[in-house]
């Protein structure tokens, strides 16, 4: 990380898909930047920390046909759903880019006609095969098994005319770099991936795609029959929010000091990125920190394994500090850790509750009981540093656990400042100290070091737990909230005034007890039933257990269509149906109510399970069963691309 005179620092995220619900892996992401971005305003940065969404491209667009319904109009919709996450989790970002805010599509368009009149863009044609959910090329030897090597779907071969950005030129100067800047890609490991990539010839990378085959993008300003390939768009996204070229090589913030990423899109920013900014002109990042994967038993998170882990739900269990706490310390940041409620409720009741939070309880108490709820003086006598010394001796290990993104070494040095508030009081004992006179003396700095202990300790932990911090230094008394306090601070040590009058603060992190527990467990499994949807091919696997075509045809499928749609009272979700499948006309419940308006739906062709047994939701009786699939939580009725008669049977 680069300390340098400009007192600047810059951090980002990636900008998240916007099809895409926000799950556990997203705030991951953001939390991890939120805290450096903290850390360093503890240390009088000025922060530029900014995230954001990604619009374009060809899902947003199908999607936005299938709701028929403008694409704008859908991520206006969507893009919410991350700004309201960030919200929730305390995050500190100073920006909030979208790839469709007119000030991001002028750079971008300033930045290709740029290197296209410097030679550094030309046109040809391309022959190769196309993964459609990852809008990515990919050649014959790229595949595996004859699939998208990313996802593993199904590719189709496509031949055009496309642009193409002159990639392969900076090969070597990218492997010159990475091996002269050891810091330049974090982890190490991760280093070696981008090095092992770059071992093979790297071709030029293909930056459009015809308007003929997908048109919601930014046009190329040389020319308007093509948009920007959703990639190349993107990343630019990193530069625009500082301004144009001359401000981000002006502004100070520039060049990033963190990219933070997951280590799927490792190779854009690694490979992309820096040959799109050498190709520039400008800086490449001083690092990209590439993290690893939360999986759940094990499993990388799925939607057709019905193991996604919800954000919002686990702040609604369990609060949001304690949310990021648990993410940032129960492994290595940079490896794959593996989530369980179980793990998270152990560290609630151990390291927050037994520890910290008894820590303040037990001094806030004691300075009421002993000290009439004033900070007391801590007298003249060097004997009581030995506290302080802990403090300070840490310091340079916390900073250098800063320098790497070592966030779960830094939570671990800091309990153990933690322990060593608690064996403080236990050792100075100030309920045997308060019972004589000789020991009154003695009372008064012990307790005032314990404070003083906690007043550093809600500095500390301020990046990772900002509303903990500042109810902390609330109930200490202290003026201002926890940006007025610095890392210095520690080191200089009675940073408490003595008299200040201790405040009433809200309990932090009470133990969740077994009953509790089992009520939080109820509550997982109910959102787990009620999110869970039939087995299905995905980019993350997850096939059902195979049946046998005897199976297959006792279902007695049937073309039909939507005469009348309502929806049902009192429900978000559920539209009531009249489908005529040529011989009767059905009443169908479908829970399609959050993608399609009652409106879309009359006279449309569907595809309806007949032979279903009648049952009833929200008290109206269903008659069959309306197929369906999804897309990132958008409902997508089946159908043909050519009418057939109502009735007909669909095999």
């Amino acid at each position: 990380m680069q300390d340098d005179k400009r007192n600047k620092f810059y951090v980002t995220t990636p900008i998240y898909y916007v099809n895409d619900v926000p799950h556990l892996g997203h705030a991951y992401t953001t939390i991890a930047a939120d805290v450096i971005a903290r850390y360093k305003r503890l240390n009088g940065f000025e922060v530029s920390f900014l995230t954001g969404s990604d619009e374009h491209g060809q899902k947003v667009q199908q999607a936005a046909q299938e709701l028929k319904v403008e694409p704008q109009v859908h991520v206006d919709r969507l893009h919410t759903r991350f700004r309201d996450l960030w919200t929730r989790f305390n995050i500190s970002n100073t920006d909030f880019i979208r790839t469709t805010d007119e000030r991001h599509k002028k750079i971008v368009r300033e930045i290709l006609q740029n290197l296209f009149d410097r030679g550094e863009i030309y046109k040809d044609s391309y022959e190769g095969w196309y993964c459609m959910p990852d809008e990515r090329f990919w050649t014959e030897k790229d595949l595996v098994d004859g699939n998208c090597p990313e996802c593993g779907r199904s590719v189709d071969k496509i031949k055009e005319h496309n642009y193409f950005f002159k990639m392969g030129q900076h090969a070597e100067w990218l492997i010159e770099h990475i091996q002269a800047n050891p810091s330049f890609i974090q982890p190490e490991s991760r280093k070696n991936e981008v090095l092992g990539f770059l071992s093979k010839p790297l071709g030029d990378l293909c930056i459009s795609r015809p308007k003929a085959r997908l048109a919601w993008g930014i046009p190329l300003p040389f020319d308007d029959d093509y948009v920007t390939y959703v990639w190349f768009d993107a990343l630019i996204n990193y530069i625009s929010a500082l301004g144009s070229q001359d401000d981000a090589k002006n502004g100070g913030f520039w060049p990033a000091d963190f990219h933070i990423v997951g280590k799927d899109i490792l190779t854009t920013h690694a490979v992309y990125w820096s040959t799109m900014l050498k190709s520039m002109g400008l800086p490449i990042p001083s690092s990209i920190f590439a993290h690893g994967w939360w999986t759940v038993n094990g499993k990388k998170m799925s939607k057709s394994l019905h193991n996604v882990v919800e954000p919002n739900l686990l702040i609604d269990l369990f609060g949001v500090d304690a949310i990021r706490y648990f993410l940032l310390r129960e492994a290595p940041f940079g490896q794959d850790a593996d989530f369980s409620h179980k793990a998270l409720i152990g560290r609630i009741n151990s390291d927050l509750a037994n520890n910290l939070g008894n820590l303040l309880n037990r001094t806030v108490s004691m300075i009421k009981r002993y000290h009439d709820g004033k900070i007391p003086d801590p007298g003249e006598t060097n004997a009581f540093d030995s506290l302080k010394d802990d403090f300070a001796s840490a310091l340079p290990e916390i900073r250098k656990g800063y320098d790497e993104l070592s966030y779960n070494k830094i939570l671990e040095r800091i309990w153990k400042l933690v322990d060593a508030g608690n064996k403080w009081i236990d050792v100075k004992a100030p309920w045997n100290l308060f019972k004589t006179d000789e020991g009154k003396k003695e009372l008064a700095p012990v307790m005032y070091h314990t404070a003083e202990s906690l007043r550093a300790i809600a500095v500390l932990i301020y990046p990772f737990m900002p509303h903990t911090s500042e109810q902390i230094l609330i109930q200490l008394g202290v003026e201002g909230g926890p940006e007025k306090q610095s890392l210095d601070s520690i080191t200089n040590w009675y940073g408490l005034k003595p008299g200040t009058e201790m405040q009433k603060g809200e309990r932090l992190f009470p133990r969740i007890e077994e009953k509790q527990e089992q009520k939080i467990q109820e509550t997982l499994d109910a959102a787990s039933k009620n999110n869970a949807k039939p087995k299905t091919d995905s980019k993350d696997g997850g096939l059902a257990d195979p049946i046998s075509i005897e199976d297959v045809m006792k279902l007695d499928l049937r073309i039909g269509k939507i005469l009348e749609a309502e929806k049902v009272k009192k429900s978000k979700k559920l539209i009531k149906l009249k489908v005529d499948i040529g011989f009767e006309v059905r009443q169908v419940v479908a829970g399609i109510a959050t993608s399609y308006e009652p409106e879309m739906l009359i006279g449309r062709s569907i595809i309806l399970v007949a032979n279903l047994k009648p049952a009833k939701l929200m008290g109206i009786e269903s008659q069959g069963m309306v197929l369906a699939g999804s897309d990132d939580g958008q409902i997508v009725l089946a159908g043909f691309d050519k009418e057939l008669p109502l009735g007909a049977r669909v095999k």
